[in-house]
């Protein structure tokens, strides 16, 4: 007898966190395809919690490095290298990708057509230098202080901009990544909202508030951005929304460190 799949239209189901992981990173688990295909966006809650996972890693690496008495320049550098590996890269692809297109294309059409080209213009370089060393530089002035509190949190506020997105804009294309996993409903966004300030609140205190209030302003400009340039959001656009809560994240705890 056949073990039945659990609802796909609960707010929360245990497969929602493997489901994460499995589409937000390549770390090596045990994903029910069939289940999480159904589930889609419901499972959005759960991508907070699956960048506490690469947080930790990251930071795991880097305090190794800090332990093993290498310099702070080159730990910082090995905590973003980690975060890359875990997740593919997939969120510098897509900073590389809108960037490329937002600004390299005179209308919408010729925009989405080169944010889905596979190969990288000077705008998209350019984004990912000033992303690379703007999180560089920034994490170095926190390892000392706030490494472990810093990477849990700002690993789980920074992918809440992509369900926030996903929710209050269309899809630009009738396909891709973004409109196969679709659109999450007000309740998952919610949900979602919870599980990151709680996480962010937990590990960092109050100290955490200019941190939620900077991302929170700069994903509505990065919102207004997309809706103007494609009319709405891409895989692409929430993947670098995460980039750009991440280093702003980074900005809000290096001025209190």
């Amino acid at each position: 007898m056949d073990t039945p799949l659990p609802r796909t239209d609960a707010l929360m189901t245990l497969g929602d966190l493997p489901a994460a992981l499995g589409l937000l990173t390549r770390l090596p688990v045990r994903v029910n395809t069939a289940n999480a295909t159904a589930r889609g966006a419901r499972a959005a809650w759960a991508w907070p919690l699956a960048g506490v996972a690469v947080g930790a890693i990251a930071a795991l690496a880097a305090a190794a490095a800090m332990w093993c008495g290498l310099p702070l320049g080159v730990c910082a550098l090995l905590l973003i290298a980690v975060q890359m590996i875990v997740t593919g890269a997939m969120h510098e692809d897509g900073l590389a990708d809108s960037i490329d297109g937002l600004w390299g294309g005179w209308d919408k059409d010729r925009r989405l057509a080169i944010m889905k080209d596979s190969q990288i213009g000077t705008y998209g370089v350019l984004a990912l230098l000033v992303s690379v060393l703007l999180r560089w530089m920034l994490w170095i002035t926190l390892l000392d202080t706030m490494l472990w509190p810093a990477a849990l949190a700002i690993g789980a506020v920074s992918r809440l901009p992509m369900i926030a997105l996903a929710f209050v804009l269309p899809h630009a294309r009738g396909n891709g990544l973004s409109h196969a996993v679709g659109r999450p409903a007000l309740p998952t966004l919610l949900v979602a909202t919870g599980v990151a300030l709680g996480a962010a609140l937990l590990c960092l205190g109050w100290a955490s508030l200019p941190a939620i209030i900077m991302i929170t302003a700069t994903s509505a400009a990065w919102a207004l951005i997309a809706r103007r340039k494609i009319g709405g959001q891409t895989g692409d656009i929430l993947g670098a929304s995460q980039q750009i809560a991440e280093i702003t994240a980074l900005m809000a705890l290096a001025t209190l460190a």
